[in-house]
């Protein structure tokens, strides 16, 4: 998770008065970028085809955009949290230079069988828990009943069940896809 200060250098910043909107949650490792393993450097980071568009459509069309990812390897020691932090904050970089935002990011750094001992914890933002899910929702004025989750693994639609949530699992590189199919609904709805 991020500090107070580190939130405020990445985020823009939202008083209470931010209105209420429907919410897709994102995983990030093969929904956004190419899962080759604990993605921790930007030298590493591949944006799937049409992840940035569909980012920048979902925020034209009034979602809150939000990622959640597990992070074990943080918990494994193989990269640190400012690492996780500081891949974040590149990312939104690169999608305001193409007229997208991502609105938050939670992240769970914890591993049941971690190899550093803090980070050892069955904890409740691990998905398919929900925790991050819902950190996000008491942090943001979400409309529950129409956000979503997505991502590409069993897991990542576990949290959004769990959550409250409609869940999606999207294969690889087919979120733009999605994200079109999602909106054109939304559309429909009186």
């Amino acid at each position: 998770m991020w500090s107070r200060s580190e939130r405020a250098a990445f985020l823009p910043v939202h008083g209470g008065g931010a209105p209420p909107r429907p919410a897709v949650f994102l995983d990030r490792d093969g929904t956004l970028n190419h899962d080759a393993g604990y993605v921790h450097r930007i030298a590493d980071f591949r944006w799937l085809p049409g992840a940035v568009s569909a980012i920048r459509r979902l925020n034209q069309g009034g979602y809150y955009v939000f990622v959640v990812t597990n992070q074990a390897g943080v918990a494994r020691g193989m990269y640190d949290e400012a690492a996780v932090n500081d891949l974040h904050r590149w990312m939104n970089k690169e999608l305001r230079a193409a007229g997208a935002h991502i609105d938050d990011i939670r992240y769970c750094p914890h591993h049941p069988q971690a190899t550093i001992a803090s980070y050892r914890i069955a904890c409740s933002c691990r998905k398919p828990a929900a925790g991050m899910l819902l950190d996000l929702m008491n942090c943001w004025p979400v409309i529950r009943e129409r956000s979503i989750m997505i991502g590409d693994r069993e897991t990542d639609a576990a949290a959004g069940q769990a959550a409250g949530i409609a869940s999606a699992i999207v294969p690889a590189g087919a979120l733009e896809e999605h994200v079109e199919r999602l909106l054109r609904g939304a559309q429909a709805r009186p």
